[in-house]
Order: structure tokens, then C-alpha cells, then sequence
């Protein structure tokens, strides 16, 4: 535990800050975990919807550099490649 009242300060702002990107990364891999299901699904409309919730979330998530900017593109590049699998 920290001693200082500074140092007190910094561990409670950084238990919210985890929280709070926890809470980010889940909802982020939710919305991709959600999209993949819909784009193996036959349901065009519903794939493309999720796949622009997914795109959007995963930007936000990039921007907020909770994940790296290569990896945001990485996850959008394979959900448009499956979505194109299955499109065809």
C-alpha cells in the first residue's frame, strides 16, 4: 500500500482507469465476438450492422490506445475478409 497521500491519490486513479478499460476491451471484443457470429450466420442486413458496430468500437479502442493502432487494423482487416468469405 502506498504511504504517501500523492501516491495514495495515483493508486485510486489508476484502479479507475483499469476499470473503466476493462470495461472498454470487453465491450470491444464483444461487438468483434458478435460480428463474427453474424457474418457466419446468412443474414446479410444483420452481418453488416455488426460488422459497423464492430469497425466503430474497435477504432474507439485504437484511439484510446487501448489496443495498438496495427492491431485495430488486423481485427478489421480478418472480419472484412470473413465477411467477404461468406459473401461469396
Amino acid at each position: 500500500m502506498p504511504n504517501s497521500e500523492h501516491r495514495k491519490k495515483t493508486h485510486r486513479q489508476s484502479q479507475k482507469r483499469n476499470a473503466a478499460n476493462r470495461a472498454s476491451r470487453s465491450a470491444m471484443r464483444s461487438a468483434v465476438k458478435a460480428a463474427r457470429t453474424n457474418v457466419e450466420s446468412d443474414d446479410a442486413a444483420k452481418a453488416d450492422a455488426a460488422l459497423t458496430s464492430a469497425y466503430k468500437s474497435v477504432d474507439k479502442a485504437a484511439k484510446s490506445n487501448l489496443i495498438h493502432k496495427n492491431k485495430a487494423a488486423r481485427i478489421k482487416s480478418r472480419l472484412a475478409k470473413a465477411r467477404n468469405a461468406s459473401a461469396s
